[in-house]
Formats: C-alpha cells, structure tokens, sequence
C-alpha cells in the first residue's frame, strides 16, 4: 500500500487533489514523520492518548462517553452543541399537530428521532426477541438493467436504483391511517470454526427476508443490505482529512502485491454536483456529514430538507396513499420541513462529538496487542493516523493529529461478509474500513458488543472471524495464533 500523503493512488479522478496544498514543506515532512508506521511497541507513541485529537474527551468513561463535545470547541460553540444535541433528540411528530415546528413525521419511517437510532450516540444493535429493528433496517436496491441506467451509474448520477414499489429502504413503522411496509426478519444458523489451538468458536450467520409486506411482493432483483447504526464520534474530524492522504492509500490494481487493494468510492456531491470523494456510510457512499444528516432525515424520518427536499420521505409513485397524506411543511418556516437553521445544528452536533481517550495503552498487555496488530497485517486496511487539513471551516479540527484506525477506502471482504448490493462504485462484496477509534467502549455505552455491518458479530473475536477476501490473511494469522496471543490483540482492540 502506498503510505506517503503526497504519493497518488492509481486512476485518481479529475478535479480531486493529488497533493497537500494546505501545508508547507516544513509542516509537510512534519506530517510525514507523524504519521509514519511505528516500528517501536515497547511503550505508547508520542500523542497517542489522544486519538481524537485536541479534541479528545476525557471526562470519566460512562454510558455517556459518546455524547461528549469536542474539548477544543469555544464556549459559544458548546451552546450550539447542546442546541444541535437538542434537535438530534426531538421526537418529530405527525401533520397536523399543534406542535408545528416538529411537525412532519413519515409517513413511512423507521424511527421518530435520530437519537432513538444512534442509540447514546453510538452503535444500534440487530433485533432481538421483541427488540424491534429501531437501529437497523434494510437497504432496499437493485443492480442497473438497462443501457441508460447502466449510463446513469457510470456518470455518478445514481448510486444505484429503489425498489418500484417499496423505495430505497424498508419503512416498518407508519403515521395513523397508513400501514408501515413490512417487518425485517432474520434467523441465524451458527457455524463452528475450530482456531490453531483447537479453541472452537461459533459465528452466527444471518439470513434475512421481509414478512408481512403492506404493499405487494418485493421487485424479483430487490436486493436486502441490512445496516447498522455506526458509532457518531470523529466524524468531524474525518470530514477534515485531507482526500489526497485517503487516495494515496488506494492500490486498486494491487501493484505491491500484498493482496490488499483498497478502493475508493467516487461519489456525486448531492449539493455541489462535482465529483468527489465518499467517506461515510458503510460503503463510502456519501461525501459529507451535512449530506449523510440530511439523507438520514429524508429514509429514516421522513423529514424533508434543503439538500434533500422530499416531503413524503420514502414514498414512492405506487404508494398513493401516502403521497396523499399531509406534510409538515410550514410557510413561515420555509419550503421544507427541517429548514436550514435545523440541519445547521444537527450538522455542528454531528460533526464535534469527542472520540474518547485512550485507556491502558501502557500496559504490556496492550503494547504486545498492538505489534501484533500490526505484524498480523491489519493495518493494511486499518491505517493508525491521518493529520486533518489546516485550512478547515472550524478551527477545531484544523491540523489535528487523529488515530481513526481505518484508511476510508473499500476492500473486498469476501462471500461471508458480502450483500450482494452496489452502491456507486461500491460492489455487493464491498465494504469500507470502519474507524476503530472507540470500539473498546462499545459494551460500556451501548450495553451490547454487536459488530459489523449487520451486528452478527457478538463479540470482537466473532468480528475478527469474519473477515475474508482481502482481510483472509490477517484473519488466518489471527485463527492460528496461541490464544494468549489473540487474547492481547483484543485487549489492544478494547484499549482504543
């Protein structure tokens, strides 16, 4: 893989940057050597407390230690955050009601409230018993079929195409006098895998279908994509790395020849029209948190907003009987139900939620967790460190030496992982690299260590096992490694 931040992936776009122009060449060798691979395990490196930066949290770990501000934000700033928090929280309701500013709800939605998904502003969890799918659902799509859609993906103009009838997700849950879409079902058949040292372990598979649809049979090439709600934190830092340092890790045509071809996913920007970079969402499929918020808003909520107008959410031509019911638009607030004081806040909120400090990085345990994490090969996909743009809109997260753990680009992880779904560029065995920064908290805040796209994963050990196509090497190290061994990676994975 190529690691230098000035190096250019290969088959880089038009128009996206091929070099740091933010920095000077003294801050430019500076970043270099920061972000250099360590070669030293015998104690923490310098800053590593700190992965999220000036930014980073360290107020006392709780079930609260998602739903932190950035410690470098002013004053001001924090009364903006609460604001933003406030809003992230609102139960938004049905059209009409007496309550006009939170009017608008659905029709069809998956919950009332983003934090009723991001659940303490960090992972959601698949159903359970009568859990209910309140932080999952699923990704309704299906490949191009025609010569002018298959013109329409290569131009970036679409990621890929709804289903006819029940659009881009399934909607469970419906305003009075509507019916929701239906009801995500999966059942799990558990697998044994037997590791190096004779230790079994049981992967659960999950199989996934739609029971009791309101309106009508699922499009024959409809295909399910559960997701999962990720953790909130960094992002705002992760919206600030420079592309440049995210492309010079793209080996697309694997020229190293280490197996690793990470990709990134070339995306339309929803508000500018250019092309540019994706970094979040599972499959990298959306350029900026402001545009993630408000398509959030617009498939789980049903709320319409400036970036994305559509006051009915989801629906689609053939439910009429939703295209029929009320909006919650309000003259006197503008054209849209979330104007744009509203995605300001959310947006601000979104992006200043602290990563956590580090814990027990000293410990020899963890040290000895950490080379192993490193010669085992995961840091071929998971990169350590990035160092965040000088010239960003907030200047707290301008020039910030972070440890995301993830080099945002997407990797083939195999047919176990794989849900045969395209999203631009994206194909159906592709995922991008999740940040890892957090992930030892998971249980701490979300009472459940569920992981992966799709939650399958109980455990960290579970996460690591299945992992396949360009992670198969590291994940075979991992499986035949003493377990003592596996123990300390784990236990440097719960450090972070």
């Amino acid at each position: 893989m190529l690691c230098a931040p000035t190096s250019a992936g290969a088959q880089e776009p038009a128009g996206l940057p091929t070099s740091r122009t933010d920095l000077n060449p003294k801050d430019l060798a500076r970043v270099i050597a920061i972000t250099r691979p360590t070669s030293d395990f015998s104690k923490p490196e310098q800053f590593e407390l700190m992965q999220g930066g000036a930014g980073t949290s360290r107020k006392d770990v709780n079930r609260d230690s998602f739903s932190q501000s950035s410690a470098n934000i002013t004053f001001e700033e924090e009364g903006t955050f609460k604001l933003g928090n406030a809003i992230f929280r609102k139960n938004w309701v049905s059209s009409p009601s007496s309550t006009q500013a939170s009017d608008g709800l659905g029709p069809l939605f998956n919950e009332r409230a983003c934090q009723n998904c991001h659940l303490k502003d960090g992972r959601g969890r698949p159903p359970e018993g009568d859990g209910g799918t309140t932080s999952m659902f699923l990704r309704l799509a299906r490949q191009a079929s025609t010569a002018e859609e298959k013109a329409l993906l290569a131009d970036h103009k679409v990621l890929n195409f709804p289903d006819p009838v029940y659009g881009s997700q399934l909607q469970e849950l419906a305003v009075p006098g509507l019916r929701g879409e239906g009801r995500m079902r999966v059942e799990y058949q558990e697998q044994k895998v037997t590791l190096g040292d004779g230790t079994v372990v049981s992967l659960r598979k999950p199989v996934y279908s739609v029971e009791g649809l309101a309106y009508g049979p699922l499009d024959a090439r409809t295909t399910l994509s559960p997701r999962m709600t990720p953790p909130m934190i960094g992002l705002g830092l992760v919206e600030q790395i420079a592309p440049t340092d995210i492309l010079a890790r793209a080996d697309p045509e694997d020229r190293d020849g280490d197996g690793i071809s990470g990709r990134p996913n070339i995306v339309r920007d929803g508000m500018t029209g250019e092309l540019t970079l994706g970094r979040f969402g599972w499959k990298a499929q959306t350029p900026s948190i402001r545009e993630q918020s408000a398509d959030a808003f617009a498939g789980n909520i049903g709320i319409s907003t400036p970036e994305v107008p559509r006051h009915w959410g989801d629906c689609t031509e053939a439910q009429k009987d939703c295209l029929v019911i009320p909006n919650g638009v309000q003259e006197r607030l503008g054209p849209v139900e979330a104007p744009p004081p509203v995605m300001d806040l959310v947006t601000f909120y979104s992006q200043n939620l602290a990563v956590p400090a580090r814990r027990d990085l000293d410990k020899p345990e963890v040290l000895a967790g950490k080379k192993l994490f490193y010669d085992m090969g995961c840091t071929s996909c998971h990169t350590p460190k990035f160092v965040t743009r000088r010239g960003t809109p907030n200047k707290a997260q301008a020039f910030q030496l972070i440890w995301p753990y993830s080099d945002f680009l997407l990797h083939d992880m195999g047919e176990g992982l794989a849900d045969g779904q395209q999203v631009g560029e994206a194909t159906g065995n592709d995922w991008r690299t999740p940040p890892l920064w957090g992930i030892g908290l998971t249980e701490t805040v979300n009472g459940n260590a569920f992981f992966l796209h799709d939650g399958r994963a109980r455990n960290l050990t579970e996460a690591v096992l299945w992992h396949g196509g360009e992670a198969r090497k590291a994940r075979d190290r991992f499986a035949a490694a003493k377990a003592v061994d596996r123990d300390a990676l784990i236990r440097f994975l719960e450090s972070l």
